[in-house]
């Protein structure tokens, strides 16, 4: 499924900008899941407020790159220990030109910040992530 999700009204343009963005960031079969698992449910509602606000209305401005969001994105959901979000994030940020070694090192930094409990729980996430999509390290 690519471009408009049926089911899902029309707005003022943020929608689909944010739609475009969230696709090239988190992959079209994460998106997918994200918006029909809710369609026709109190839940479709947050999805297009994330999708136009989020994706929309923050991750189209100019000042950051996209690989900066997603290393920000990196510590703030180690920090709100949101390892379902930082599963995809991880992926985004692999899509964003983040490298293993920053990942891992971004998981680190947050230590320091977050607390050893939420960047082990941080790193237990990103480490199934990185050898599903990168396979195992090999250095």
């Amino acid at each position: 499924m690519t471009g408009r999700v049926e089911g899902l009204p029309e707005g003022d343009g943020r929608f689909d900008a944010g739609l475009a963005v969230r696709r090239e960031v988190m992959g079209d079969d994460f998106v997918d899941r994200a918006l029909t698992r809710d369609l026709g449910t109190d839940s479709e509602a947050i999805q297009r407020h994330i999708t136009e606000t989020v994706w929309g209305s923050v991750w189209t401005r100019d000042g950051l790159s996209r690989r900066d969001r997603s290393l920000l994105n990196l510590g703030m959901l180690t920090a709100l220990r949101a390892d379902s979000e930082l599963r995809g994030h991880v992926r985004g940020a692999l899509r964003n030109g983040l490298s293993r070694e920053e990942i891992t090192e971004a998981i680190i930094h947050t230590s320091g910040y977050c607390g050893a409990p939420a960047a082990l729980a941080a790193m237990r996430v990103v480490q199934e992530v990185l050898t599903e999509d990168l396979g195992p390290k090999t250095d």
